[in-house]
């Protein structure tokens, strides 16, 4: 009897084991699915799923994401990682209407390709840095329309391919000025949201929205000096000068210095005489990007009589005077306070200080702001949820990984490993 009894708790020990066993193989590959899901929007292979599950069983979900990202040993990745979902993530930021649904163009394949190619993405708003389609049937690159990256779309490129996409000085293939160039500021996509008519500060006020995920209502600070508002926002609106001294002075104070760097940024597009018939918008996608080096754009210049003593645009040299104040510990600054321009304007040495838009967006980029836009902006795009307050630590973490180099890959790929259990 004792030995029956033996015999019955072997097998049933052995089965428990393979009960464990089996549930943690399914669990891993259950957790190796929802990664590859959140990370392509389609399912996995068999063998993709086998390389995932055995990475997220030895205990490296981040590999397993990475496979999911870029393929595994002998199994090849779907690549859309690249085409459908950096594709939705950066979209939204190239036109004004944040539009995820818009047309590939030379801001989002920019910044596809240098996710894709690990660079730095603190470059993405100063480096002399394009990604172009590689296929040789594409319509040339234009800086008067978007053919090139529509067709590129349309024939179904798989953008994590760099015979697909490759990487191309900005300069050589738009002809802007090197001086002139501004990463993704200075797109053609960029250009034809944020550059159209008005006065540039649109340009400033979306890249604060896009990448350092503030807008300027919560940039406010009526503390720094206004020395250097333009002439065209009235001191005494209605004729009351306590609106401009409780509300309009927040954002110019700062924002106006600021967005100087882009003083020789236009882009002019047919008027009606050119383009008889044709609808406003459809002549503003025939515009194209113009950079006048030493000259200013006259749109700084606009509504002079509306405060004819206020700051005349010279150049294109920006002053940072939310280096201190509130704005100090909102954005983070990281960079030493320098100068990089050929100017001295600032009033304190605290102020950064610079010339042209590759210098801001350098500038703009090195913030604690920057990176934790970054982040959040991938935490939200897999994990479908804002972080919460459970998340500080692991988000903070995914912000130090930023900060090592500049690799949104890893964050997307830690992102996708931490959130995995929730999927």
């Amino acid at each position: 009897m004792a030995r029956l009894i033996k015999h019955f708790t072997s097998v049933y020990i052995a089965f428990v084991v393979l009960v464990t066993a089996l549930a943690a193989t399914a669990d891993e590959r259950d957790q190796a699915r929802r990664i590859h899901d959140r990370l392509t929007g389609v399912p996995p292979t068999d063998a993709m799923l086998n390389a995932m599950a055995g990475a997220v069983g030895s205990g490296d979900a981040v590999t397993a994401a990475l496979y999911a990202i870029d393929g595994a040993p002998g199994v090849a990745a779907t690549g859309q990682f690249y085409t459908t979902v950096l594709k939705n993530w950066s979209t939204p930021w190239t036109n004004e209407a944040q539009d995820a649904f818009a047309p590939l163009n030379d801001y989002s394949a920019t910044v596809i390709g240098a996710v894709r190619d690990e660079l730095d993405f603190r470059e993405i708003l100063s480096a002399d840095l394009i990604y172009v389609g590689a296929r040789g049937n594409l319509p040339a690159y234009s800086d008067s329309n978007n053919d090139h990256y529509e067709a590129l779309e349309n024939a179904g490129s798989n953008l994590g391919d760099p015979q697909e996409l490759s990487r191309r000085t900005q300069s050589n293939v738009t002809g802007l000025a090197p001086e002139a160039v501004a990463g993704v500021l200075t797109s053609r996509a960029a250009a034809r949201a944020f550059f159209v008519d008005g006065t540039n500060r649109a340009m400033f006020r979306f890249t604060l929205l896009n990448h350092l995920c503030l807008d300027l209502e919560q940039v406010k600070d009526g503390t720094r000096p206004a020395d250097r508002i333009r002439q065209d926002i009235s001191r005494s609106p209605g004729g009351d000068s306590r609106l401009f001294l409780n509300s309009c002075v927040d954002c110019h104070a700062g924002m106006d210095p600021l967005a100087q760097a882009f003083a020789y940024y236009d882009f002019p597009y047919p008027d009606e005489e050119e383009q008889p018939g044709l609808e406003l918008e459809l002549r503003k996608d025939l515009g194209r990007l113009v950079y006048t080096e030493g000259v200013v754009q006259g749109k700084y210049l606009i509504n002079s009589a509306s405060f004819p003593t206020g700051y005349v645009t010279p150049d294109d040299h920006w002053t940072n005077y939310w280096r201190l104040g509130d704005n100090s510990a909102r954005i983070g600054w990281r960079l030493p306070a320098d100068n990089t321009g050929s100017s001295d304007l600032a009033r304190n040495p605290a102020y950064a200080e610079g010339d042209g838009a590759a210098s801001l967006g350098w500038e703009l980029a090195n913030t604690e702001a920057f990176a934790q836009c970054q982040v959040k902006k991938a935490f939200r795009s897999i994990c479908v949820r804002e972080p919460g307050p459970g998340d500080a630590a692991s988000v903070s973490g995914f912000v130090s990984v930023f900060h090592g180099g500049g690799n949104m890959k890893q964050v997307f790929a830690r992102v996708a490993a931490y959130c995995a259990a929730d999927l």
